[in-house]
C-alpha cells in the first residue's frame, strides 16, 4: 500500500482545493444546502465573481452540485456531493489540530487566530 500522505497526494488535494476562499466555502456547505446569497453573506467580503468562480470549479471537480429552480423567483442551491462530504473528516482533523495547538503558549499564531 502506498503512503497516504506522500507529496503527490498532498499536491493533488491542494490542486482540488485551490483558491483563497475554497476551504471557507466548503466549511459552510458542510452545514447543508445553501443558496448563492447565503454563501455570499457568510463569506463577506467575497465578490460575486470570485464566489461564482469557486463554485464552478468545485462543481467541475465533482465536489459540489448546483440545482437551478426555475420557479419565480428563480433560485439556485448548492450542496456537497458524496465526494465533497468525504472531505469533512479532513476539516474536522484540521480543527482538532488547531484546538490542540492553541493550548500551547508558544503557538502565538494559532492562539491569536482563535481569539479573533
Amino acid at each position: 500500500m502506498s503512503d497516504p500522505i506522500c507529496p503527490g497526494s498532498i499536491e493533488r488535494l491542494l490542486e482540488i482545493l485551490e483558491g483563497k476562499w475554497t476551504l471557507l466555502l466548503l466549511r459552510h456547505l458542510f452545514n447543508g444546502i445553501k443558496r448563492f446569497g447565503e454563501l455570499r453573506r457568510a463569506l463577506h467580503p467575497i465578490s460575486p465573481k470570485t464566489l461564482t468562480d469557486r463554485l464552478r470549479l468545485l462543481e467541475e471537480r465533482g465536489i459540489v452540485t448546483r440545482t437551478v429552480y426555475s420557479e419565480v423567483p428563480l433560485h439556485v442551491e448548492y450542496q456537497l456531493t458524496e465526494r465533497g462530504r468525504r472531505l469533512e473528516p479532513i476539516f474536522i482533523a484540521m480543527g482538532v489540530w488547531v484546538q490542540s495547538e492553541a493550548s500551547d503558549p508558544k503557538n502565538e499564531l494559532v492562539s491569536k487566530s482563535l481569539s479573533s
